[in-house]
């Protein structure tokens, strides 16, 4: 089968440039023939001719149409698989893809086509506004907190809304978990065009003994969103417990300033620090305060053995078994996550048992193979539903 890969780099990276990348390794060793394109978004140039260009190219995009549509004609594709379109392609491509008769398959790696900035965050809270088609608000509530930036967003949503640039044609959804995909056919996109692929994460060889270890981890951005604050102000209750936390931010400068001796930053980890980082770990925390998607961390740890303590928010609780392979908490609650982490710090047995059915769990439901099977079901059901067309 031969399939194009299309995604936008972000800026700062993330897990949607990961699943692009582990997603186009696996298909190659799977026979496939497979292009990536790809345009970067660290290109951009800085200051305000920088965000001309992504204001403009948001909204259309001759160089992405011109750029797909001469991709289609030279390689004549089986299918079309879709990452992320903004800002370089916009969603403009995919009217050529459907015009060529090549069926369309999109990843919704966040929550782009339920909310202008893709996050369902407002001023550190959970807003869905913008979902009932309403993206005028984000300019109206400036969610971007820049006039100029909220304008942008709720602009490029809009005509896409208008014109249906999603609905009419991309063949065949991908939510990361039920509860995204719920989110979409409240949107009204149809049920029947969407299925679940929750992302995939390499397995590792072996996993230690994660109770015998010091100290407990935060891997992710350092920002207000991912629920930093909790966390800092759970584990201040502990100064006996240590905690690393690997990831750069917006905050990471002044909180790693004003952090306390059992709190240790980081920084950004490469792909060569993270596994030992995971292996030395006690066990994983992710205390988000917005929807996530399919965190890749939380899978990661699951790989390596490792319970996981998370926010009961979003789809990450069809992830974590409460009791079973970690704790659930109620975003931003101090004392109900102070409790999670003192109960597994102290129980060493209840780490290790949790850790095995984390780990039983990600080859069952999140290894590769798993992976593979869900994605070419949703190609097949693609190429059935084109042919409907």
């Amino acid at each position: 089968m031969k399939i194009i890969q299309i995604h936008n780099w972000h800026r700062f990276g993330g897990g949607s440039e990961l699943v692009v990348k582990t997603t186009t390794d696996m298909l190659k060793r799977k026979g496939h023939s497979i292009i990536l394109k790809i345009f970067d978004s660290q290109q951009l140039a800085q200051g305000l001719e920088g965000k001309l260009r992504v204001f403009t190219c948001g909204i259309y995009s001759t160089i992405g149409r011109q750029t797909i549509s001469t991709l289609i004609r030279k390689q004549k594709p089986d299918i079309i698989h879709i990452h992320e379109v903004y800002p370089f392609f916009s969603p403009w491509i995919l009217k050529d893809c459907h015009k060529a008769g090549v069926p369309v398959v999109m990843t919704c790696h966040d929550y782009r086509l339920t909310c202008p900035v893709a996050t369902h965050l407002r001023n550190g809270k959970v807003c869905e506004l913008c979902t009932s088609g309403k993206e005028y608000r984000c300019l109206l509530k400036n969610c971007r907190k820049n006039i100029f930036e909220s304008f942008a967003y709720a602009s490029r949503s809009m005509v896409a809304k208008k014109f249906k640039l999603f609905q009419n044609n991309v063949t065949m959804f991908i939510a990361l978990t039920d509860f995204a995909k719920h989110r979409l056919i409240e949107a009204g996109y149809p049920a029947e065009q969407i299925d679940i692929v929750p992302n995939m994460v390499p397995l590792p060889a072996s996993t230690t003994d994660h109770s015998q270890v010091d100290y407990i981890a935060y891997i992710g951005r350092i920002s207000s969103e991912k629920g930093i604050d909790t966390l800092l102000s759970a584990i201040t209750r502990f100064p006996e417990y240590r905690l690393q936390l690997a990831g750069n931010g917006p905050l990471l400068s002044k909180l790693s300033e004003k952090s306390q001796k059992n709190i240790s930053f980081l920084g950004l980890l490469n792909h060569t620090n993270l596994p030992d980082f995971y292996k030395k770990s006690k066990f994983i925390i992710v205390p988000s305060k917005w929807f996530e998607g399919c965190p890749i961390v939380i899978l990661e740890a699951m790989s390596y053995g490792l319970p996981v303590i998370v926010s009961n928010i979003g789809g990450m609780s069809e992830i974590v078994d409460d009791g079973v392979t970690g704790f659930l908490f109620n975003p931003g609650n101090v004392d109900e996550l102070a409790e999670k982490i003192k109960l597994l710090w102290e129980n060493p047995e209840l780490c290790r048992k949790m850790g095995k059915a984390g780990r039983e769990k990600m080859i069952r439901e999140y290894s590769e193979e798993a992976y593979y099977q869900r994605l070419i079901a949703v190609y097949e059901k693609a190429f059935k539903l084109q042919g409907k067309r």
